[in-house]
């Protein structure tokens, strides 16, 4: 079986979709499938390159804003794309851009199957032009031609959640749908915390500093917390939000709200891991999620949840009961639950073995027998 992984950059750090491209490409490898990339150009000219490598392709005027949220688009070449379509037995496309719908087009003549991961809801791509991450015509109208020019030409769609099944389903994606996470792979055991905490009591969230992660609900969540004063909040990203968020953190201090400053940076694998490691609690604000992994890796080492709840996140399915969920954009609500924790340290840690347990059931080698069974189905039909 010859695998060909279509996405338009893997290799920016940050964005779930290269994590995710980059995590299968190595574990089909691994499980002796011949895979390929074809991609965008590695920006880092003495890293790994693409086995198809494509040219930037710059959007005038939207450019920063794209490469803000660790983005970039691939500048289809037709021979280049030809070439790597006849090599393979089948195409797996990461998106739904001009580059895949060309690449599909492309399969379609040659006779080749494609397959298709839903990794974006249209409002991810929305929210970040006009800051409105629900449902409206432009989401809509996105949606409908991701529909018709990918999806829909595609033998199977992998869903990484049930929600992103579920949208699909509402939508009119009308290929059989395999539901599977993106898998993570964890090497640390859960990590003890003290209890009772001591001061400052860490809060970690991780993401891009994005619209939709809607990391403003946690810092105004400091208003209505008993705790406020005793909280060390840690923001792990970057992207277009930062100058705000930084604005309504410093508006926190002086006030006198919070006693310690918050802190944003973005961190490498190890600093993610030294982060977790003296975390209390971790906070998922996001508003629309395909997934969540960057919960998931926290929750395999041992940091207890609370993640944001709507129709558009799926990354609630990781919490194990009601009180690791609020409802999106609800700061008190979210104020409730961290003081809750912050009372109550020896269930924060019973749960924390429990937390670690639970991600057992999210390994990359679940998720690649999956992707490979997938594979399979698709060549035979």
């Amino acid at each position: 079986m010859k695998v060909l992984l279509v996405c338009n950059n893997a290799f920016i750090q940050g964005n779930g979709i290269c994590t995710a491209v980059q995590s299968l490409l190595a574990n089909l490898r691994i499980a002796g499938i011949d895979t390929r990339l074809m991609a965008s150009a590695n920006p880092d000219p003495e890293g790994k390159q693409p086995d198809y490598k494509l040219a930037h392709f710059k959007i005038p005027l939207f450019e920063p804003l794209i490469y803000k949220n660790g983005f970039r688009f691939a500048a289809a070449d037709p021979q280049i794309m030809r070439e790597a379509v006849e090599w393979a037995d089948i195409i797996h496309l990461h998106e739904a851009f001009p580059l895949q719908i060309r690449t599909a087009r492309i399969a379609r003549e040659l006779g080749k199957p494609c397959v298709a991961t839903f990794h974006l809801f249209p409002q991810n791509v929305i929210a970040n032009a006009i800051h409105a991450s629900g449902e409206n015509l432009l989401s809509k109208g996105l949606m409908y031609w991701w529909k018709t020019a990918v999806f829909n030409k595609c033998t199977y769609i992998h869903c990484p959640s049930e929600a992103a099944r579920s949208y699909l389903e509402e939508n009119g994606v009308t290929p059989p749908k395999m539901v599977c996470s993106n898998g993570i792979k964890s090497s640390h055991p859960p990590i003890s915390k003290n209890n009772p905490p001591s001061d400052p009591i860490n809060i970690i969230c991780i993401g891009r500093y994005a619209w939709e992660k809607s990391q403003l609900t946690l810092l105004d969540a400091m208003k209505a917390s008993k705790h406020a004063g005793r909280i060390q909040l840690w923001f792990a990203g970057k992207g277009p939000m930062e100058k705000r968020l930084k604005k309504r953190a410093q508006s926190l201090v002086n006030k006198g709200i919070l006693k310690h400053g918050p802190i944003f940076g973005y961190y490498d694998r190890a600093g993610l891991e030294d982060l977790r490691s003296r975390a209390w609690l971790l906070v998922h604000c996001a508003t629309v999620e395909m997934e969540g992994l960057s919960c998931l890796e926290s929750i395999a080492e041992g940091v207890v949840p609370i993640i944001a709840e709507g129709k558009l996140t799926a990354t609630s399915q990781f919490a194990l009961d009601h009180r690791s969920t609020f409802p999106v954009n609800n700061p008190a609500a979210l104020a409730e639950k961290i003081d809750w924790w912050i009372e109550h340290p020896q269930e924060r840690s019973k749960m924390s073995i429990r937390y670690a347990e639970s991600a057992l059931d999210y390994s990359t080698d679940n998720s690649t027998a999956s992707m490979i069974g997938m594979y399979e189905k698709a060549m035979s039909r």
